[in-house]
């Protein structure tokens, strides 16, 4: 990974600069970056849609460019506009059909299909980014890290933000425990 952010932090640097050749060649290795990235994240029913986040990425970069601080790591930047991309896109094709709640209806949904509707509504309940790190680390799998570099904050505040994100559901749904 640190030879991967040297190269891309060269490149951008260079293109800061008005370099055009190294700014083709930072959105062609973007280009195959960002690939994997979405690849690796897009259940295989939205796979076809890798290229359409590729290209709006791409065009983020390019539209932001002016904006990274060139004394922060260049992939925790670029992870951050590729995470918003990916969250507009899923909840741009989210489809969450609303079915009464009697017992007649539940009985042939799925526990886990009602449970991922609770928890969606759950975390709709917090701020944007605090969620999110929560959905991250707590229910994908991520470490602290990753979802950190993701949003361009560090591990330490990633914790505290999770940890408050927590303590608040707790406060609000705990009831009279």
């Amino acid at each position: 990974m640190d030879s991967l952010e040297t190269r891309l932090r060269a490149l951008v640097l260079l293109s800061l600069e008005g370099d055009r050749a190294a700014y083709r060649q930072l959105l062609g290795e973007l280009t195959h970056y960002l690939r994997i990235y979405f690849a690796r994240r897009l259940a295989p029913a939205h796979a076809a849609n890798v290229e359409d986040l590729v290209q709006e990425t791409l065009l983020a970069v390019h539209a932001k460019r002016l904006t990274y601080d060139t004394a922060r790591p260049f992939t925790a930047w670029l992870h951050a506009l590729a995470h918003h991309k990916l969250v507009d896109h899923l909840r741009r094709h989210a489809i969450r059909p609303t079915v009464p709640l009697d017992d007649e209806m539940t009985g042939g949904v799925p526990a886990g299909d009602l449970a991922a509707h609770d928890l969606d509504r759950v975390l709709e309940t917090l701020p944007e980014r605090t969620s999110t790190l929560i959905r991250r680390v707590k229910v994908e799998g991520a470490s602290v890290a990753e979802a950190a570099s993701a949003h361009g904050m560090s591990e330490g505040a990633a914790k505290i933000a999770i940890h408050r994100g927590l303590k608040a559901l707790m406060a609000r749904f705990a009831g009279d425990r």
